[in-house]
């Protein structure tokens, strides 16, 4: 009797054994799958975050290209509102000169000459003085068209220089001469003129070393 009650109470101690083991292993095999899918759910999230940011970093490079096209064609395209807009100050500056000062204005070409200050008034005369400034002297292409000698103030006003395209007299003339020259120049103001004349004039502006 003994013997059969113990038998019993292994048998039910077994059965309790075996039945907790299953309920551990179904709790543990839960959580995992809990834990699977809240990774799973996560790497989602991640892959679409990234997968937005790499969008959104792609419509922003795209952006600053079209943007910096939009600039770059803006300077290509001349400024239609402003005709001398193609052209640098200093030829617009030339023109406006010779319009104004220019003894002839149907010359065929117009020389454009850079005088370095200390450059000599008339290389002929030995007795000649220095220019004082760096000068351009305008020219046509023959000598009746006359030249027109000045320094540029950057304010619209030039000074003008009384020498001649080509020096006649009687040299040497001294250097007082010269110095009378320079220290008598004309200040005169450069009016804006025609812009069709200016660009036309432009075109027939020739550049010497």
């Amino acid at each position: 009797m003994k013997k059969l009650s113990l038998i019993l109470i292994s048998y039910l101690i077994l059965l309790l054994l075996v039945g907790c083991s299953n309920d551990s292993n179904e709790i543990v095999t839960s959580d995992a799958s809990n834990n699977g899918a809240d990774l799973d759910s996560k790497e989602e999230e991640t892959s679409g975050t990234d997968e937005r940011t790499s969008i959104g970093e792609t419509e922003a490079v795209d952006l600053d290209h079209r943007n910096e096209t939009s600039v770059e064609e803006e300077k290509a395209t001349p400024n239609e509102e402003d005709p001398l807009s193609a052209y640098s100050a200093e030829e617009i500056e030339y023109a406006r000169v010779w319009l104004q000062l220019g003894p002839n204005q149907e010359v065929e070409e117009l020389n454009v000459y850079h005088f370095p200050a200390g450059e000599v008034l008339n290389p002929d005369d030995e007795t000649s003085a220095n220019y004082p400034e760096d000068v351009i002297q305008l020219a046509g292409a023959r000598l009746v068209d006359g030249s027109v000698t000045y320094s540029g103030n950057g304010d619209g006003t030039i000074n003008v220089y009384n020498v001649p395209l080509r020096w006649d007299g009687q040299y040497p003339a001294g250097e007082e001469f010269y110095t009378n020259i320079i220290n008598n120049t004309e200040l005169v103001a450069i009016d804006p003129n025609d812009d069709n004349k200016i660009r036309a004039l432009i075109k027939l502006l020739n550049f010497q070393s």
